[in-house]
């Protein structure tokens, strides 16, 4: 099974509200108050996005329930990655046995405020220790260029690799704007495709 080491811990909660989720979880599961260190920015940065405050922490609140109803139910999922955006969540990650897949798709839906459920966990991943520091180093530089890119609003943009596939989640202001995006990732060394589930804003979309 690959090891994806980082200071998430087992579970790499990704996204522009990933402080904040481990501040629920950690608050949730241990009491620990000091985790609350570092909250104030991401409530600035979670006001600047297009779903808003209100919408950021409901997602963050999403987020950290899941990742406490898997350690909860017990389920060896510690590649998953999960992200949240207006109740959309997405996982991503690789597991050894469909099975896992299933169950975490399962916990996921029992979640209070889910709406969308999208399962792109890989099952029986091949890959080595040179695959995850490739995965982690697209992902960085995707990021990197998007903050970057004066054209583009990064912070309405989740990214994550796995296996060289590059996943892309959020909210774009225009087809333009999304285009550019994938432009990037497709300008980057070892990736292999590239899948968007980012949605165009309109007036329907912003909370």
């Amino acid at each position: 099974m690959r090891k994806r080491c980082d200071s998430n811990g087992p579970f790499r909660i990704a996204g522009a509200t990933a402080m904040a989720g481990i501040v629920i979880l950690g608050l949730t599961l241990s009491g620990c108050v000091s985790l609350a260190i570092g909250a104030g920015a991401t409530v600035g940065t979670a006001a600047m996005q297009e779903r808003g405050l209100g919408g950021a922490i409901d997602d963050t609140v999403i987020n950290g329930k899941m990742a406490a109803a898997f350690i909860e139910h017990d389920i060896s999922l510690r590649d998953i990655s999960i992200e949240v955006h207006e109740g959309e969540v997405m996982l991503t990650g690789t597991v050894p046995k469909i099975a896992d897949r299933v169950d975490a798709v399962r916990q996921a839906w029992h979640i209070e405020g889910v709406k969308t459920v999208i399962n792109e966990i890989q099952i029986a991943d091949s890959s080595d220790i040179v695959d995850i520091a490739r995965d982690t180093w697209v992902s960085a530089q995707l990021r990197l260029r998007l903050t970057f890119d004066g054209k583009v609003r990064a912070i309405n943009y989740a990214v994550d690799t796995v296996n060289g596939t590059v996943y892309l989640m959020g909210i774009a202001q225009s087809e333009a704007e999304l285009e550019r995006v994938q432009d990037h990732a497709r300008e980057l060394k070892y990736v292999r495709r590239i899948i968007s589930h980012v949605r165009i804003k309109t007036p329907e979309t912003v909370g």
